[in-house]
């Protein structure tokens, strides 16, 4: 729900509204300095459902073949920054066909008949910034076919918009919004010819400022989430690519802070070309991660054992990625999850292993669901995350794992990682150990979890948690979350369960038989799914009886499955919502 609480933010929307109606009557010509190219990638398949009438905004759908995008009525702050921000021509212009341009062509031209003499709840520099990226980038897909005179129009809106990001950048929050509306306002300026060199170099400036604040010496951001960190180096590449196409330099510092981004986003991605899926962060559109890699343009290999706080092990087709770190406290910790020495695991094209994501698009509900520690494939409590959610209204990660350890090791049979978290010590005495071991053909992934006392406190805290279950132990679960387009069975005995991946490869999950195994109902929450997406988790439950138990487990391709898979065809995984 929109709400303007304090005398601040309702100067700052008055500031807003102010600067938006004279952006929307000054007299501008405006014109390419340089042909614009898409900086996103949509999904065919959203596009298909808008087309169709499908809309799903921030948890919100509405089916009507018939409705304009601008009649839906809401007044979720999230739902209107995504309508105003336009990033559903993203997934248009992706479908590309005549009824996807002239959907896209009607809604945007619409919206200039509506709003674009600056009225409207979409005149904010964040949504603005929003709405111009995608507006510059498919430019030509929105004007092909169309007169003289709609293409003045919107040409003409495109400078206004870009005088509003001129003098309003300043007014959004520090770290990634500011980043993305000063970045905006350099590349539209720039882009468009519409910019004096004065307020050119005020932004170059801050953007460097921004940049700086946000990212550290290490190239990572506080939140420890993958996707923000590439949405940083997204807007800092555009910006520098705008600089360097209407021959201006790019500061060190601009140049520098992309350098330092780059190897720490390589440590983050699986071998499928996804980000890790952590703290509130997504794998990223399809390419997108690949194709910001590659337009830094810089060489440098993640050369860290850990990455912002993350190790992964990597051979032959298959990616480990661990949250090796205690999670971000304060207010980096909005979107935080609990979910210390939770693994992801990748073969090929294929996930395997998942978290089950931000359910942060789905409610409330979801979003606090999705943040608990049985939402990650790694082990914890029953009842008991290994950090605890904030009973105050920003709900801020609290109680987290006060010493977090990794170590990695490399032998010649493999990489192998040693993990551990006391997130469980306060509360049962217990510190929770995993260790993690990849074969040298990337075949083979041996695990094993351990709880347990380090010293006399530890084990009187653990035998008064004891005699408190009436000497039943400690419950506990180790999960592993799969992709929902990974089929599973159990073996007739129970002791193994069989995975197939749409590659055609095949895995097998055993355990030593300290604990119960057992394939129960998960979801998969991604951003622009209609609702979660069902799928299944394989989890090892058990009791912690003395001060140590021990679980071994192991993941191994089957012997019949090659050692080079052609998988050339991937799925959109929106092909399936509305089976799910």
């Amino acid at each position: 729900m929109a709400q303007i609480l304090t005398w601040r933010d309702r100067f700052t929307a008055f500031l807003d509204r102010r600067a938006a109606r004279k952006a929307g009557r000054a007299r501008i010509v405006a014109s390419f300095a340089t042909p614009p190219e898409p900086v996103s990638v949509g999904l065919v398949a959203k596009g298909r459902q808008l087309v169709a009438g499908e809309f799903l905004f921030s948890g919100l759908r509405i089916t009507n073949p018939l409705l304009s995008i601008w009649d839906i009525v809401t007044d979720n702050s999230d739902v209107i920054a995504d309508l105003h921000g336009c990033e559903w021509l993203d997934d248009l212009a992706a479908l590309g066909d005549e009824s996807a341009r002239a959907r896209a062509q009607m809604w945007v031209f619409d919206w200039i008949r509506r709003y674009g003499a600056g009225t409207g709840p979409g005149w904010t520099p964040d949504i603005t910034a929003r709405r111009l990226r995608v507006w510059i980038g498919h430019s030509d897909f929105l004007l092909r076919g169309q007169s003289k005179a709609a293409t003045d129009q919107f040409m003409q809106s495109l400078g206004r918009q870009a005088l509003f990001m001129a003098r309003r950048w300043h007014a959004t929050a520090p770290g990634l919004p500011r980043i993305a509306a000063v970045a905006t306002a350099i590349t539209a300026s720039v882009v468009l010819n519409n910019g004096s060199s004065a307020s050119v170099d005020r932004a170059v400036a801050a953007l460097v400022v921004a940049g700086q604040g946000h990212i550290d010496d290490q190239g990572t951001v506080r939140t420890r989430n993958p996707q923000e960190l590439l949405a940083v180096l997204t807007h800092l590449v555009t910006a520098a690519q705008a600089l360097h196409a209407t021959r201006r330099s790019v500061p060190a510092e601009v140049s520098g802070l992309i350098t330092r981004i780059v190897p720490v986003l390589r440590g983050l991605r699986h071998v499928d070309g996804g980000l890790a899926r952590f703290h509130g962060g997504g794998r990223g559109a399809e390419g997108r991660l690949d194709a910001a890699l590659a337009a830094a343009g810089v060489k440098t290999p993640a050369t860290q054992p850990t990455a912002m706080g993350f190790a992964r092990l990597t051979a032959g087709r298959t990616s480990v990625i661990v949250d090796a770190a205690a999670p971000p406290v304060g207010p980096a910790s909005r979107d935080a999850h609990a979910s210390t020495l939770a693994l992801e695991v990748t073969s090929g094209r294929r996930p395997l292993f998942v978290n089950c994501g931000s359910g942060a698009r789905f409610g409330e509900d979801w979003r606090r669901a999705s943040r608990a520690t049985p939402s990650h494939s790694t082990l914890g409590l029953e009842g008991v995350s290994s950090s605890h959610l904030g009973q105050t209204d920003d709900e801020l990660l609290s109680d987290v794992p006060r010493l977090v350890r990794a170590e990695l090791v490399t032998d010649s049979t493999g990489r192998r990682l040693d993990l551990s978290h006391n997130g469980y010590q306060p509360s049962h005495g217990l510190t929770h150990a995993r260790i993690l071991h990849l074969s040298g053909d990337g075949r083979s992934l041996t695990g094993e979890d351990l709880l347990t006392t380090l010293d006399a406190t530890d084990e009187a805290r653990f035998d008064h948690v004891f005699d408190q279950t009436l000497r039943a132990g400690v419950r506990f679960a180790i999960r592993f979350h799969l992709h929902p387009d990974v089929t599973c069975a159990t073996t007739q005995d129970k002791e193994a369960v069989t995975l197939w991946l749409k590659s055609g490869e095949i895995w097998i999950f055993r355990h030593d038989g300290a604990a119960q195994l057992s394939v129960s109902p998960s979801v998969y929450l991604e951003n622009g799914q209609l609702k979660p997406r069902p799928t299944q988790q394989v989890v090892l439950s058990g009791s912690a009886l003395a001060y140590a138990t021990r679980v071994r487990w192991s993941l191994a391709k089957a012997d019949n499955t090659p050692l080079a898979v052609r998988d050339l065809a991937r799925a959109d995984p929106l092909d399936v919502a509305d089976q799910t």
